[in-house]
Order: C-alpha cells, then structure tokens, then sequence
C-alpha cells in the first residue's frame, strides 16, 4: 500500500474532517465545519491519503496552556482517526510520529489530548496529566450544610449576552488552575454553540450566569432532558460547563442547577478533581461521583517544558528520563531553580510518559513508584521530586477537544 502524508489545502478540509467522523461512526454536519474552520489552521492538520482520498488524520490546535507558575504553549491533539478499511496497517502510528515531529518544530513544548481510547496513547509517550469529576446526582437529595440561604441571583442571559459576560469569569480563575486553555473569542463560539444534533435528545442549551454583590461570579450551561414516568417529572440536567470564581460561588451555582424544576438526575462530567461541592453538601453519597482519567499530556520538548515551570522550596533532584520516540528528551536531567541536563547521579528514573503525569502535579513521585511506574534510585529521591513538583491543588481541565 502506497499511501501520500500531507496536509489538506483549504477545499480539502471538509472532506478530512468528514473522514475523522467517519472513523468514529456518527455523522458531520455543515455547521460543525464553520465552526471549526476558525479554529483549526489547515497546516495543523495531518492526513494520510490512498487514491487521492483521506483515510487517517491527527490535527491539533494551538493553545495556551497554564502550568504551574505560568502558562506555555501546547499543541491541543485532536481530529485523530483511521476509516475502518485501514486500520491495523500503521497509519496511526505514522500519522502520531509525524505530529510530534511538527509539534516540535513549531516550538511547542508540550501536547496534550482527550483519549478516546486509553490504551492507545501511552505507546506514544503521553500520561494522565489531570484527573476529572464526574456526577449523576439525585437532585431531591440536594441541600447544603449549615445553608446560611443564598447569596447573590442567578438570571438566564441569551447567547450573545453569555459570550460576553462568560469570558472574565472564566479568565480569573484560568490564570491560576494549571491545566486550563486560553480560549480566544472563536473558541467560545464554539463551546457556546448549540447545534440541534449535539443535544442527543435533550432541549435547547441555556446560559446562566451567578452575580453576587452585581458582579458576575459564576456560570453555567446546560440542558434539559424532559423525562415522565407515571405521571411524574424524571428529567435529567446536563451540565456542559460550569464554573465559579469562589467557594461562594461554587455554592450559589450548583444551588441554581440543583434547583431546576421538572428534573430528577443533575449530570455533568470533567468537573474539578479536588471540587469543593462534596464537603459543601449533607449527603455526598447522593452526588454519585466518579473519577476518571481527563486530560493527557505529551513531553515534546523536556528542556522547555522544565524551564517554564515553577518548581517548588525543595532541593533540586535528577532525573533519569527514558524517551523512545524524542530521544532528544532522554538523560539527566537536574530539576530545580534552574532545570537542566547533567551528568550526575540520578535520584529517580522514570519514562516520558510518567514524568507527564507529574508535570501539571497531578501524581506524587510515590505514587508513580506505587504503581511501578518510578524508581527511586537514591534514598530520598522521591521525596525530593515530590516537593519540586507539588502544587497547592490539582490540576483540572474542564473541556475536552
């Protein structure tokens, strides 16, 4: 099989985006394309072709990512799939090699992603880098401990009102949280957007946005699923994005969507991992939270990566660092003040991938040691890695791509 690899011109990105659709089985609609178009450069995309036609694809956007002490550059990976007539064939794997390799030469040091299939992205150097919330409560369960009553208001505002009034709220919190994405005006007509096919079923997208002291606080969009049973109200809400600026806020805005009428089941996943709503209730039992894996992350190019980064008071460690497909990345590497690589003794080893699951400090050093995943190669090492790297709380990304 002879296949061409090469970016799509502007007249060959419907037909590459359709491919990607394909491979996951569902179907693209015209809407979807203008609103990507804004926010994919046809450069960033990566296809493999057979006869003139695309069969695989990776493409990533360009993305601001904030990293604990500040925020850099990465290259948001998406768009990945073969069509079901070349799988097993390697594709994939040429198509993820030559994304790094472009990352790279782009000078993005990091790139990060949403697995649709967990097993398929550690071959390739990416770990868990955050870890994500997901609720499926009973509403009428739903009350605060010791509720001093509410705080504030919450109104519905109509499109245009939210992408103007969501965008400050989301940006004093997103300077702050690593694992969170700059979002540029065009990447909130995306999110904003509510295309009737996106709603599986559900009611149109409302926007509602939490003021307290008249000073937008908190937001939320979601939808209602209407549901009857016997009579009876068993409507679900889905939660698409949330987010509140203080604990107060977290209280008041989860209050709002606790309280919708008509509805049964509050749902909302990629919530914060260290979410301060399961101390704030009387029964959290009742929110049925899980845990999952969210956002993933990629070490393209280790020396930036650790020079952009603010380590933490502790005595710099080494790290011995394994990297099969950058092996630009692999060494020692001294982690401190100053990052850098070395010749001295090593104090951990540990692969790419895993040192990826540290980066945005989602993991302690003992725990990837726990799990067979680090070693610690002199007494203390782990201990020192861990106190570099440890943030105030976790890492969250509250969206996928």
């Amino acid at each position: 099989m002879s296949l061409e690899y090469r970016s799509p011109n502007a007249d060959e990105i419907a037909s590459v985006l359709l491919t990607t659709h394909s491979a996951f089985g569902v179907e693209m609609k015209d809407e979807e394309l203008d609103l990507q178009r804004p926010v994919m450069p046809p450069d960033r995309v990566l296809a493999a072709w057979d006869n003139g036609g695309p069969v695989g694809t990776a493409a990533s956007y360009p993305f601001e990512l904030t990293i604990p002490g500040g925020t850099i550059a990465a290259a948001g990976v998406t768009w990945c799939g073969v069509l079901p007539s070349h799988r097993r064939r390697g594709i994939l794997s040429e198509l993820k090699r030559r994304q790094l390799e472009d990352v790279h030469e782009r000078g993005e040091p990091i790139a990060i992603l949403w697995a649709s299939e967990a097993p398929i992205y550690g071959r390739y150097g990416y770990g868990i880098a955050a870890l994500e919330t997901n609720i499926d409560a009973e509403r009428s369960a739903f009350a605060l401990r010791d509720d001093p009553g509410q705080r504030g208001s919450v109104r519905l505002v109509a499109l245009d009102e939210a992408a103007e009034l969501f965008p400050p709220v989301y940006e004093s919190v997103r300077k702050e949280r690593p694992g969170f994405l700059a979002r540029t005006d065009a990447w909130w007509r995306l999110l904003l957007s509510d295309l009737e096919h996106w709603r599986d079923g559900a009611g149109p997208k409302f926007y509602a946005l939490l003021e307290i002291d008249g000073k937008p606080s908190g937001y939320a969009t979601y939808r209602v699923k209407l549901k009857w049973e016997d009579g009876a109200p068993r409507g679900e809400l889905r939660i698409t994005d949330v987010l509140a600026t203080s604990p107060e806020a977290t209280a008041e805005i989860w209050r709002y969507l606790f309280g919708v009428d008509l509805v049964a089941r509050v749902k909302a996943s990629r919530l914060d991992p260290s979410w301060s709503l399961y101390l704030m209730v009387r029964d959290a039992r009742r929110l049925h939270v899980t845990i999952h894996e969210g956002l993933w992350l990629r070490l393209v190019d280790l020396e930036a990566a650790l020079q952009a980064r603010v380590f933490g008071a502790a005595e710099p460690a080494v790290l011995e660092v394994t990297d099969e497909l950058l092996p630009g990345n692999a060494g020692r590497w001294r982690v401190g003040p100053e990052p850098e690589q070395t010749e001295d003794d090593a104090d951990v080893a540990l692969d790419v991938a895993d040192l990826a699951s540290a980066y945005l400090g989602a993991f302690t050093f003992e725990r990837l040691a726990a799990a067979g995943r680090a070693r610690e190669l002199r007494p203390g090492g782990l201990a020192r890695a861990t106190a570099l790297f440890a943030t105030p709380v976790p890492p969250w990304c509250p969206e996928g791509f």
